[in-house]
């Protein structure tokens, strides 16, 4: 168990490096704050989940070529709840494009994004995030329309289209480690 004090610090030097990737638009700087062998996955349908081992893999996939046509984005936390007996975090946030309606506001996926934390030795030993596909899809589809969708982004849907399975994505039975973090 870590005091909270530590866990409290390590969160913040987070938050402060996401700023930082968000302004850069380089989300490799957050490779720091992972453990060698540690594992960062989401699902993202009945029978398709994303799963990076290892800091490369995190680093290449998951803060790379998953955050491929997202420059301009931005995922304010709003909410942080801290388990100090569990040394567990969670965060929720926002998904905020830079591009805006014609209204002015900003293109943002509705519903609610987080990411759950394990953390040990100084770094995190997994992160899962959760949000909402159904609603990124209506977005991503609005975006399109409106011609506001990134090149990047849009190469990706029509990549996932085709059939193919991106780097890092599993059917459930064939992910390296469980979706469900053991305790």
């Amino acid at each position: 168990m870590t005091d909270r004090a530590g866990l409290e610090a390590f969160w913040q030097r987070w938050l402060d490096t996401n700023r930082e990737a968000e302004a850069a638009n380089d989300w490799t700087k957050l490779v720091e704050f992972y453990a060698d062998d540690a594992h960062y996955g989401w699902n993202v349908g009945p029978d398709d989940n994303f799963m990076a081992v290892g800091k490369d893999e995190i680093r290449e996939i998951a803060v790379g070529l998953e955050m491929q046509g997202l420059a301009g984005w931005t995922y304010p936390y709003q909410i942080t709840l801290i388990d100090d007996k569990n040394d567990m975090i969670i965060g929720f946030w926002k998904q905020v494009a830079d591009a805006r309606r014609e209204d002015g506001s900003n293109y943002e996926i509705a519903g609610f994004g987080f990411s759950w934390f394990k953390y040990g030795d100084g770094k995190w030993l997994w992160q899962r995030d959760m949000f909402d596909h159904g609603n990124a899809g209506a977005l991503f589809l609005e975006m399109m329309t409106a011609g506001v969708l990134s090149e990047g982004m849009t190469n990706r849907i029509e990549a996932a289209m085709s059939g193919r399975r991106a780097p890092g994505h599993y059917r459930a039975k064939d992910l390296p480690v469980p979706m469900w973090p053991t305790p």
